[in-house]
């Protein structure tokens, strides 16, 4: 029989030096309406206090001597929960009041849903262009995906506690912030349950981000992991950052940037390029527009570069993490070359 109560919620926060965004975290959380039936922060491995901080917000601490990641530190927090739903919210991200609220009356008013993801909000905290840039991208694509997702997010992701355990949790041998919620939204799906992406559940993302940092985190920590991943469940789905529009705009960003090279021969390459960037464009166009109503038309004409390189590194992470796939499958002689053709940001 299916409860018509509103089910209770733990918020389940890992931090490491969480710093003045964790601060701004646990504020946000502390004006919910109605509130959560306690707040867990896992303190992993962290030298700046960010646990005391978190006893000072009357939040449930775990503290882990040495950092051994979020995938541990949320399980962690996890086992130790008492509510129905797991609220799983990064410690640099800020919640509105009624975040919690929301979150409870999407499970309640659907029984058998078990898990749900929001998406930033379009104001990001950091107003630096790249900070802007970043997380409005992240924005538009969950604000335009389908509602049925193939994913989970670990910055605002709730699951039933039941269902989490279930399935093992999160895969704790990713030691670093990876795609360790894309993993086990996998898994979830496999297992046969849904996953709904609320696009009014949204959050705001605190964090500045960096050149080098962002570059980093994009190309390591989730290009080359995702596609260990996709080869290993075979599975590319047709759903956020890894739409069919997204893989066209790869090719494209390569044909352009091939072309551009080849002005190098031959100046006529030039209008090679700029023919093969008009399809690039269009293609895109809605993303731009979305830029240019937020910020004008100097930052949409700013983030078209920065966009383009994305579509190279995250080609060459493919690209590279695909030919580590099959260099292992070759040592143990499963090579196995073709990829699959059903239908799925990187977050």
């Amino acid at each position: 029989m299916i409860s018509t109560a509103s089910p209770t919620v733990s918020v389940i926060i890992p931090v490491h030096n969480g710093g003045p965004y964790f601060r701004t975290c646990l504020s946000k959380l502390a004006q919910s309406v109605p509130r959560p039936t306690e707040i867990i922060v896992v303190a992993d491995g962290e030298s700046d206090g960010s646990w005391r901080l978190a006893k000072e917000f009357g939040a449930k601490v775990i503290r882990i001597p040495e950092c051994g990641g979020p995938a541990r530190a949320r399980n962690l927090g996890a086992q130790a929960a008492r509510g129905d739903l797991l609220f799983f919210v990064d410690a640099d991200v800020a919640v509105g009041p009624e975040t919690v609220g929301r979150a409870m009356s999407l499970f309640k008013n659907h029984p058998y849903l078990a898990a749900a993801i929001g998406s930033y909000d379009d104001s990001p905290g950091d107003p630096g262009f790249l900070s802007q840039y970043r997380n409005l991208l992240h924005h538009y694509v969950h604000q335009t995906a389908k509602e049925e997702a193939s994913t989970f997010w670990g910055a605002c992701g709730i699951i039933r506690r039941q269902i989490f355990l279930q399935v093992g949790g999160f895969n704790e041998s990713y030691r670093r912030p990876s795609i360790e919620d894309i993993e086990l939204g996998y898994r979830l799906k496999q297992a046969g349950y849904n996953i709904k992406l609320c696009k009014t559940l949204q959050v705001k993302h605190l964090k500045r981000w960096e050149t080098l940092g962002l570059l980093k985190a994009d190309f390591f920590y989730r290009a080359l992991p995702w596609t260990e991943l996709i080869w290993r469940d075979r599975q590319l789905t047709n759903d956020l950052n890894l739409q069919v529009s997204s893989r066209i705009s790869v090719v494209l960003a390569y044909a352009v940037l091939l072309a551009i090279f080849g002005t190098c021969l031959s100046p006529s390459c030039l209008v090679l390029a700029s023919l093969l960037a008009l399809p690039l464009v269009a293609i895109n166009a809605p993303l731009y527009r979305f830029f240019h109503r937020r910020h004008g038309i100097l930052f949409a004409l700013k983030t078209v570069p920065w966009h383009w390189l994305y579509y190279l590194y995250s080609g060459l992470g493919f690209a590279i993490g695909t030919a580590r796939h099959l260099l292992s499958q070759k040592k143990f002689g499963t090579v196995k070359v073709s990829l699959p053709v059903s239908a799925q940001s990187m977050q």
